[in-house]
């Protein structure tokens, strides 16, 4: 019988995420995580299948978690919450910045089907949740077309988040792009 394990899986994860984040899939070692959540390789392997496991866990865990916070949901629905999801959606804790799905999108090439899955679902979740805010404001866009550049831009802002550059208030930007979209 082998021994009782000594640790919790949301513990793992909280833990794994900001090495994932940072180092990305393909550059983080079973080493890094065994250092960083604390937890032996096999411990690792009795949680987890492998290290893709871990990371498409990983990934599941982060967005229930962002989805909790309800950035979207509040009512009344309209541009506030959109305005809101901008300016507190993306990270910026300690070398966490921007978004951890987004962050993971740029190794999607390497990454299992489940987390280009798991990402898209994410992403059409936050689609259709945009959506009902836009029409909310009875936006004379298509409010699916206004949707979907609400997504690119927040990708965008996660990225810049990213950057060394401080020159780019992403508050400014924020504000200019609330501007157009009340406009419309």
């Amino acid at each position: 019988m082998g021994r009782p394990k000594n640790f919790r899986r949301e513990q793992v994860l909280e833990k794994a995420i900001p090495v994932f984040w940072k180092r990305g899939f393909s550059d983080t070692s079973v080493q890094d995580l065994e250092r960083a959540t604390g937890v032996n390789k096999s411990g690792l392997y009795s949680e987890f299948r492998d290290k893709e496991d871990l990371f498409v866990e990983s990934l599941r865990y982060y967005l229930a978690k962002q989805e909790k916070r309800g950035l979207l949901t509040e009512e009344p629905l309209g541009w506030k919450n959109i305005e809101t999801f901008l300016k507190r959606g993306p990270h910026s804790k300690d070398e966490q910045k921007g978004c951890f799905s987004v962050s993971s999108m740029r190794e999607f090439a390497i990454l299992p089907d489940e987390a280009h899955a798991i990402v898209a679902q994410s992403r059409d979740t936050l689609k259709r949740l945009l959506v009902k805010n836009i029409e909310a404001e009875g936006s004379k866009m298509d409010p699916e077309s206004v949707a979907e550049m609400v997504l690119v831009f927040f990708s965008g802002l996660c990225i810049e988040r990213n950057l060394r550059s401080g020159k780019n208030s992403p508050a400014r930007k924020i504000e200019n792009l609330m501007k157009v979209l009340r406009s419309v």
